[in-house]
């Protein structure tokens, strides 16, 4: 290999993505929510998503026994948010900042869409753990501007 995982990061911040908080409420853990850019769509029928989690991540245990997640998608205005659950030991959702979803996931107010998800499964990713999940139920929002991160920074549409 002719780069450091350094190199392949810097180069891999040159693709934007979209940012997402994941929230879940799995038996024996407060609701709670982590920042990622990984989210994607997998496939239409069945409606699934994935996203992953780095292994040394400080809520894979409760992922580890959760069976479901909600996918909220952030607006340009959550950036606060969004850097709240990114920093370890910071998980903890406040009931102001969410509402019950349909199947009882806790979904963030302001998101541009959210995807109440079953997991339907988990995979190897080196170090990573992929969760695929099938969406069972949706709410795409008011329409906004997405919160986007590129280059090691948050940016804006326009």
């Amino acid at each position: 290999m002719s780069f450091d995982s350094q190199q392949f990061r810097r180069a891999l911040g040159r693709f934007a993505t979209g940012v997402c908080v994941i929230t879940a409420d799995p038996p024996g853990y407060a609701p709670f929510g982590v920042t990622v850019n990984s989210f994607a769509s997998l496939s239409l029928t069945p409606p699934l998503v994935l996203w992953s989690l780095q292994k040394n991540s400080d809520t894979m245990d409760a992922f580890a026994v959760a069976t479901q997640y909600c996918v909220n998608v952030l607006a340009e205005d959550q950036q606060a948010l969004s850097g709240r659950f990114a920093r370890k030991g910071e998980h903890a959702l406040d009931p102001a900042d969410y509402r019950a979803g349909e199947v009882g996931l806790p979904v963030l107010h302001g998101a541009l869409a959210s995807f109440e998800c079953e997991i339907d499964a988990r995979h190897d990713g080196g170090d990573h753990i992929i969760l695929v999940g099938e969406v069972v139920a949706m709410h795409a929002g008011e329409p906004g501007r997405p919160l986007l991160y590129f280059d090691g920074g948050y940016r804006q549409i326009g």
